[in-house]
């Protein structure tokens, strides 16, 4: 491909990202979705900062911002410095957050996460709790550096209770401290997924077994949400195929869809597939699901040389777009590009990930003090 045709794909798919859309009662700028990244930026106690507000603000451009993955409880802990949403000043910190986000003009969601057995008593002060006694393959990150995981306790019928009432206190929590809604995470081998996979759930009774068994707690779980906020500020995010966190599954074709025909009753804001493709089974759950799907697309064709390409992200925003997502989310561009959707507007250089710096924990550098395109560009408006 000549620099001159790549330069035209470029500006076509900006242009697609740029577009209007809704998403229940709010009018998206565009369809770009900021997804939720832990930063591990949080102050003791899980409590959200002003620094994590001046992050979000930064990017409220964004067609809707996901806020990172929030604990719902203190069991439920994965890494250190992770943000919770079950206490009184964790509600506080995070009022500041999503009073930023809206007086620059933004939407955000709070997603809600369960670690399940990603966890440790380092970080928590707690066995983790699991469908099934498991322990995470590898390592786990603690408040020392690299933990040995710890096998977890099978949750027992009062744990699943207690934890989707849990749940359901962290969203009303969530919409308490402003924000527009709530994302379920039942993604990427955390608590909910790991009911999901036969790798991570050995029960017999009726949370695991057959798929009707294994989707029930996730069923149950976004039905209560849904119920106790309104399924206009509930969303889910899955990422069928993904092996993150030692997650098997090998009926994936099966379960997903049977999932989403479940959750279809409950009118949800969006489903969001993390790690998507144009796959078969993503084409299927597009073809099943009515309601706004966002995809977080997959991007194998980064080059070696640039594992974060934000050109390679936007080539599989473009595909992804084909295949049938109405918003695309796209993370390590609002990394480092807090106003993305100007870029992409004037056509601008994008702003690389810097990689000499971690991604998690830390101060503002690497975090705040992405640069912004200035106001003397004057590279021509995208038609």
């Amino acid at each position: 491909m000549t620099n001159e045709s790549a330069s035209s794909e470029a500006a076509a798919t900006a242009a697609r990202l740029l577009q209007p859309a809704r998403l229940g009662a709010h009018e998206l700028p565009n369809r770009l979705v900021m997804p939720p990244m832990s930063r591990n930026r949080a102050a003791a106690g899980g409590v959200p900062t002003p620094l994590m507000a001046e992050y979000y603000a930064q990017r409220a451009s964004a067609g809707l911002i996901v806020a990172e993955a929030s604990s719902p409880n203190q069991v439920g802990y994965t890494y250190p410095d992770i943000p919770g949403i079950f206490t009184e000043s964790q509600v506080d910190g995070w009022r500041l957050v999503t009073d930023a986000v809206h007086a620059a003009g933004g939407r955000v969601f709070l997603q809600i996460e369960h670690g399940g057995r990603i966890g440790h008593p380092e970080t928590s002060g707690l066995i983790p709790l699991a469908p099934s006694a498991t322990a995470l393959p590898g390592y786990i990150h603690v408040p020392s550096g690299h933990g040995e995981p710890v096998v977890a306790r099978e949750m027992t019928i009062a744990d699943i209770q207690a934890t989707k009432d849990d749940f359901i206190a962290a969203a009303r929590n969530a919409i308490r401290a402003g924000a527009d809604g709530v994302e379920v995470h039942a993604a990427n081998g955390y608590l909910l997924n790991q009911f999901l996979a036969t790798s991570t759930n050995h029960r017999t009774d009726a949370y695991g077994g057959s798929i009707a068994n294994r989707i029930r707690f996730v069923v149950e779980v976004v039905e209560a949400v849904a119920a106790e906020i309104g399924p206009e500020r509930t969303g889910l995010r899955i990422s069928p195929g993904n092996p993150h966190n030692g997650i098997a599954m090998d009926d994936a074709d099966e379960l997903f869809p049977a999932l989403l025909d479940a959750l279809a009753p409950f009118g949800l804001a969006y489903l969001h597939l993390a790690y998507a493709s144009p796959t078969p089974l993503f084409k299927e759950l597009r073809r099943r699901w009515s309601g706004t799907l966002i995809a977080n697309p997959s991007n194998p064709d980064a080059p070696e040389s640039d594992p974060f390409s934000s050109e390679a992200s936007l080539a599989a925003a473009a595909r992804i777009l084909d295949a049938g997502a109405d918003l695309v989310a796209i993370g390590r561009p609002f990394i480092a590009n807090p106003d993305l959707p100007e870029r992409l507007r004037l056509g601008a250089p994008l702003t690389p990930l810097r990689t000499d710096l971690p991604l998690y924990g830390g101060g503002a550098e690497g975090y705040t003090d992405y640069p912004v395109i200035g106001a003397s560009d004057t590279r021509p408006v995208l038609a």
